[in-house]
């Protein structure tokens, strides 16, 4: 006998399963995917002990008649595609007829099942990859999958699991992503017996993401770029988390994992982001499936892109254009669709530092720029695939509330407050300015828009300043001439110690040159492994904040309206660069709420 043997079925499927079933969240995502593409209205998810005792998904379904429902638990027995072409204009979330099998293999599972119009139902029964014992049974139209005993079979698997509260957290993540993916179906999750959660269907993905993130502000932005169409629910950047845990990526409505196109999504914020740092939301990428590869992952949960860099700026240009407007207004507590973004729209920065040498024109070739002339059959497609929570373009909100005014000059300054704060009255409350944040954005943005165009105006020093430096430091300058030129500082070199400062922005004249100096080579020193124009949001970021009205600084009646209507010209307008709002609302409301009124 040869060394090479063909593997027993059992052993292949449980195999599979360690790619396939990780945890009892991995069982819940196959058994939700599969209830979606057999066009499930409603599923049901039920655990118990965090899952690792039972798991049962039900749907209402299309169900299976009883040899469907024995092939289902076969290996590469699938309903979802029929040749190799198939696998380049996938609809569905399946494809690879292998987790059923994988998860019979290391659990005990009960199916029962009912086509839509039959007069009985089927029950399969399969106990760890033993043979499967089908009969008969009373059922619903649907079908309901339970597993029993996840990886009783396995118990070096299942030593590895997480306590039960852990692995419901898991199951509750997988059940909140397929909500996000299919807004249009209904999903309730019950735990131990008691019902936990519940996602109502609704009409768009924009309803979908508010009941999702209940109580937070989202913003949406809706853009299209070529082929691709980007829709987003996004929430403010004071809101951020470290890692991307809060934001969700769907492409083609499939949830994935995905870096790059998280970094490109936390990009579109600017330098209001912190690098490490993410915002909370769900954002919806689609484009034509030929574009996309989806079977590079045994759990589906990665993608590979045909154009990745191109669509990922794409993405970033597309989200920044929008948030940067988004975000210029003041969270507005209860009410917020009180207000729009006003008609006289904010100029908007062109894009984050690293699209600055293209000046938001697209690059030569890019394939995600908006053709007009393209396949009127792809664009008909694209929108038929998107239709389900495509959001009308238009600003949420009504009629703008400021005709002919920008939202920051239209209210009243009142007074500075402890040098610090900005009180000004609105139509509908009081506004609290931080009067260093909003110098600080208005600072940043002309700075990062001359940078743009390479037009920093600088101002020249009667006699030179000489900052004592490392060498190490004073290297880093040298091989940065160029880029530390075009950010309007002129300085050279005197020894291996120091360097003496000639010039720097007009900008920042009120700042000392060596603290200008000194925060260019911390900046610099962070984003050494990085392109200079991904680190020149970060370091126009720190100049401009020692370059601005300060706290304790007295401004004058005049200055006051001057930056307010300042304000109105700037993206981001209600975050410092840093990510620091810019202004507090307290409703009238709330006034008369605490005087008794």
């Amino acid at each position: 006998m040869g060394r090479i043997q063909r593997l027993p079925s059992d052993l292949a499927n449980q195999i599979a399963a360690g790619e396939v079933v990780e945890r009892p969240a991995s069982v819940v995502k196959e058994l939700v995917e599969n209830a979606l593409d057999a066009e499930a209205g409603r599923v049901k998810v039920e655990l118990d002990r965090g899952g690792v005792e039972l798991v049962r998904v039900s749907d209402d379904g299309l169900g299976m008649d009883p040899d469907d429902a024995l092939l289902s638990l076969e290996r590469h027995a699938t309903s979802k595609i029929r040749g190799k072409d198939d696998l380049f204009s996938l609809s569905t979330f399946g494809f690879r007829g292998e987790a059923l099998p994988s998860i019979a293999s290391v659990a005990r599972v009960r199916l029962v099942t009912r086509p839509r119009g039959a007069s009985e139902g089927t029950e399969v029964l399969i106990d760890g990859g033993c043979p499967a014992q089908v009969r008969p049974a009373g059922a619903a139209e649907g079908t309901s999958v339970e597993v029993r005993d996840l990886f009783f079979n396995v118990p070096a698997r299942r030593k590895f699991l997480k306590s039960t509260g852990t692995e419901a957290a898991h199951v509750t993540e997988a059940v909140l992503v397929a909500a996000l993916a299919r807004p249009d179906v209904s999903f309730f999750l019950t735990r131990d017996g008691r019902s936990v959660r519940q996602w109502l269907r609704m009409a768009t993905r924009r309803d979908r993401a508010a009941q999702v993130f209940e109580g937070e502000r989202l913003e949406a932005c809706v853009g299209e770029r070529g082929p691709m169409r980007v829709e987003a629910h996004l929430g403010a950047p004071e809101r951020a988390r470290a890692g991307a845990v809060a934001l969700h990526l769907l492409v083609n409505g499939r949830p994935v994992r995905e870096r790059q196109l998280a970094r490109a999504v936390a990009q579109a914020y600017g330098s209001v982001l912190e690098a490490g740092r993410y915002p909370i939301g769900v954002v919806y990428v689609d484009l034509p499936a030929a574009q996309v590869d989806v079977n590079v992952h045994p759990q589906k949960a990665e993608v590979r892109f045909a154009d990745a860099r191109p669509l990922f700026d794409a993405v970033t240009r597309e989200l920044h254009a929008a948030l940067a407007r988004a975000f210029s207004l003041p969270a507005l507590g209860a009410s917020p669709r009180a207000w729009s973004v006003p008609r006289a729209a904010p100029a908007v920065d062109p894009a984050p530092a690293r699209f600055v040498a293209e000046a938001m024109a697209g690059a030569p070739g890019d394939p995600w720029q908006l053709d007009p002339d393209s396949d009127p059959a792809t664009q008909k497609s694209l929108a038929e695939r998107t239709s389900v929570g495509a959001p009308a373009r238009e600003p949420p909100g009504g009629p703008a509330l400021f005709e002919g005014t920008g939202f920051y000059a239209s209210l009243e300054f009142l007074a500075q407050v402890k040098a610090m704060y900005l009180v000004c009255a609105g139509p509908d409350g009081l506004y609290v300015l931080d009067q260093h944040a909003a110098a600080e954005r208005v600072t940043f943005h002309r700075l990062r828009r001359a940078f743009a165009s390479r037009t920093v105006t600088t101002q020249r020093l009667l006699i030179a300043e000489v900052v004592e430096l490392l060498p190490t430091d004073v290297a880093t300058l040298e091989e940065r001439a160029a880029d530390v030129a075009a950010l309007g500082i002129e300085l050279r070199a005197v020894g291996p110690n120091a360097v003496a400062v000639h010039a720097v922005p007009m900008l920042l004249a009120r700042a000392r040159p060596e603290r200008i100096v000194r925060d260019l080579v911390a900046e610099l020193g962070r984003a050494a492994r990085r392109p200079f124009g991904d680190a020149a949001d970060l370091v126009l970021a720190t100049m401009a904040c020692h370059g601005s009205v300060r706290a304790g600084d007295v401004l004058s009646r005049e200055e006051a309206t001057m930056l307010l209507r300042a304000l109105d010209d700037v993206d981001f307008a209600g975050h410092c660069p840093h990510g620091r709002p810019v202004v507090t609302r307290i409703g009238y409301e709330e006034l008369d709420r605490r005087v008794g009124r």
